[in-house]
């Protein structure tokens, strides 16, 4: 049987109104105190179990039904950036610097929805397990509740999450059977001569060395496999009448696969360090892996597309291609099985008067989460779990 949509939407304008509360009092990755409270206190008043305090702001709850013994998480974000918001309309962030400008107001209000409907109309036999995560945004979040072990003292079979995406056409669910974003890693190499007496320009190494690394892109991996290695930073300390004493590129590096990330990095430091010696200089690389990609695992991914399919039709299906922003439930997904959607959020129609002129992208002062993304994306859960938890 199929998730009652209809008591779904009657549901909905409650739901509604909190993600505006949320979107009104953002706060900082790894300081959701406030929005944590809010959450717990909820859960609690609907009588599910809860456990608060997990890398300082993390929730985690379940409902449980019957006797079944599988388990299904479903998790969502909480935490927002640190953007100025230019929209004005009423439920604008309140917070000063703060913005809910990448949707986890909606995530957070989608699971409780979705939570609301499984309390009084979920038909499972089993238990749903609930992850309030924090610190999404500063890449630590999903580490952070692991390193406490909650895979360990709240084991769930699967786990599920979904992100609301601009680029989905309107209206549509986005899946993907394999890798769907990125992982992302940071770069720094810095280049100063060998010795203080040396004649090496830096500057002429750098730029030498900014072209180079290109060839690893184009020439090392497999044409097969996707990448990303962008040098956003040049940074060096001179005047137009002496060479530099040293300078640094940095940037960042996107891949969909952990073979893939380890060539670059190998490959990263071996160009640095050849290109630097033949020019009498010296290379210091630093590469750090900040978010692995998020790769669903194809049992899991094919549960999401059953589940779109049987609530809303084939025609809803929307064959996402991998994308290259990361999202550190990864860090879940690269040690349980379990799949992320993607919701359509739209280009920005839905706003309300008032909105920043800005457009309605992710990290973006004028962004706003699309309401109409609530009853789809707690839908699909509810449907997941059902299905899983027959």
């Amino acid at each position: 049987m199929t998730v009652d949509l209809k008591q779904l939407e009657r549901l909905a304008p409650a739901f509604k109104t909190l993600r505006r509360e949320f979107h009104a009092w953002p706060e900082a990755s790894g300081k959701e105190f406030q929005t944590s409270e809010k959450i717990a206190s909820l859960l609690q008043s609907w009588g599910l179990e809860v456990h608060r305090g997990i890398a300082q702001t993390g929730i985690v709850a379940f409902i449980r039904k019957g006797t079944g013994k599988k388990c299904i998480a479903l998790r969502a974000d909480m935490d927002a950036l640190p953007i100025v918001e230019q929209n004005r309309f009423a439920h604008a962030s309140k917070n000063p610097g703060l913005m809910h400008a990448c949707g986890h107001d909606g995530h957070m209000a989608t699971l409780l929805l979705a939570t609301r409907y499984l309390i009084e109309y979920g038909r499972f036999d089993g238990t749903v397990e609930l992850i309030f995560q924090p610190s999404e945004e500063q890449d630590g979040g999903a580490g952070d509740m692991i390193a406490e072990g909650i895979l360990e003292k709240y084991p769930a079979d699967c786990y599920y999450a979904y992100h609301n995406w601009p680029d989905v056409p309107e209206g549509k669910i986005g899946l993907n059977r394999a890798a769907i974003m990125a992982s992302c890693n940071f770069f720094s190499i810095r280049i100063a001569p060998k010795t203080p007496q040396a004649l090496t320009d830096p500057v002429m190494v750098s730029v030498i060395l900014a072209q180079s690394l290109q060839g690893i892109i184009s020439r090392m991996k497999r044409p097969i496999d996707p990448a990303v290695l962008s040098i956003c930073c040049i940074e060096t300390q001179s005047s137009p009448y002496g060479h530099a004493e040293a300078v640094t590129l940095t940037g960042t590096a996107r891949t969909f696969s952990e073979s893939v990330t380890d060539l670059l990095d190998r490959e990263m430091h071996r160009i640095a360090e050849h290109v630097a010696s033949a020019f009498d200089a010296e290379a210091r690389v630093q590469f750090v892996r900040q978010v692995k990609p998020t790769v669903n695992n194809a049992a899991c991914a094919e549960r999401l597309y059953k589940a779109v399919k049987s609530l809303f039709g084939e025609e809803k299906v929307h064959e996402t291609e991998p994308v290259m922003p990361s999202e550190d439930f990864s860090e879940f997904l690269s040690r349980r099985p379990g799949a992320l959607f993607f919701v359509s959020n739209g280009h920005g129609s839905h706003r309300e008067e008032g909105h920043g002129a800005g457009p309605c992208a992710l990290h973006n002062p004028s962004y706003d989460f699309n309401d109409a993304c609530l009853v789809p994306a707690a839908a699909v859960f509810a449907q997941v779990v059902e299905d899983y938890l027959q």
